[in-house]
């Protein structure tokens, strides 16, 4: 089994459960975070570095980084990205720069180096709003947003690789994932966040859209199944629940469970433009299943309970700023 692996993107929500999850299965990993003039590692500051863990400052948009970040590695997890949405109609072109652009300099270096696995993180945004449902891998791809466009070519551009080159190279897709750290942009904190901050009316965007909520921990564990599997060389495959659920109904289901009867009002500056709106996702992980026989363990109940209990925490709620609206 691979032993020496790097994850980029490491200071991020998915990212940091993934560095965690790797170091409990016995690996050394070296660990990408961004570079920045304060010397955060992001969500990798709040655990204590093993003698196992090698944190990396640095950034995917460099080429030559990237091919010393790539020295010794037996697997990449590449999760570095720009993922924020409501962003990608701002600055579009800082996403294709590191989402199709860090993405090529990650598999050419990977390739350089003789790196023996490559797990490229995909979203199920590429899919946009269902054709049909579920969401089978054959779903064509829709650009429905700057981000949703960068992370088509990205793919592409992965996956190019392994044609090209046979870079043992594998395209995860995973759909909405959810759980502790995640930011506070995303539906599920920004709920969280202002029913524990006592605020009078909860502030979201559209509830109608349904989506695939998948808890982070089983996300993680289908990253790692799918690096152990030789099957899925050359393969996209898709990570999550096969379940569907409304914003309005996860809404309400949260407010049960911390007890809140707190209102909902539409905040404008959380809409997407209409046709850019991806309003159906749910995941078919039949594919995941036969190929490795991994399938999600947390449901959506226990997950939202593990996510409230972790985000009504003084420490960790103080992280985040439920009075504003995190583009």
């Amino acid at each position: 089994m691979n032993k020496r692996a790097l994850v980029t993107g490491a200071d991020g929500f998915i990212g940091s459960h993934l560095t965690e999850l790797l170091l409990r299965e016995g690996y050394t990993v070296r660990a990408l975070v961004q570079y920045n003039s304060l010397g955060s590692w992001g969500w990798l500051d709040s655990i204590t570095p093993p003698d196992n863990l090698e944190v990396v400052s640095g950034d995917i948009r460099d080429s030559n980084f990237c091919r010393v970040l790539t020295r010794d590695i037996d697997v990449v997890f590449h999760l570095a990205a720009l993922i924020a949405i409501p962003y990608s109609y701002i600055a579009p072109g800082s996403y294709l720069d590191t989402n199709a652009g860090g993405t090529l300099n990650i598999c050419q270096a990977s390739m350089d180096n003789q790196v023996g696995r490559v797990i490229h993180t995909s979203t199920s945004e590429v899919y946009g709003t269902a054709r049909y449902v579920p969401i089978d891998e054959q779903h064509p791809l829709q650009a429905q947003s700057p981000y949703s466009a960068s992370k088509i070519a990205a793919d592409a551009m992965a996956l190019s690789f392994h044609h090209s080159f046979e870079l043992p190279l594998t395209i995860a897709r995973p759909f909405n994932t959810y759980g502790p750290r995640q930011s506070a942009r995303a539906v599920i904190p920004a709920i969280i966040c202002q029913i524990a901050a006592d605020k009078a009316e909860i502030q979201l965007g559209d509830l109608s859209p349904t989506r695939d909520f998948n808890y982070v921990d089983d996300t993680c564990r289908g990253f790692l199944a799918l690096a152990r599997s030789d099957a899925s060389i050359g393969e996209t495959v898709n990570i999550g629940s096969n379940t569907e659920i409304s914003i309005q109904d996860t809404l309400e289901l949260i407010r049960e469970l911390m007890g809140s009867d707190t209102r909902f009002v539409v905040d404008e500056n959380r809409l997407r433009p209409a046709a850019s709106e991806v309003h159906r996702l749910v995941c078919d992980n039949s594919k995941m299943i036969g190929m490795t026989g991994h399938s999600p363990q947390i449901a959506i109940r226990e997950g939202l309970q593990r996510t409230i209990d972790w985000l009504i925490e003084p420490d960790n709620l103080k992280r985040y700023r439920a009075e504003l609206y995190h583009v």
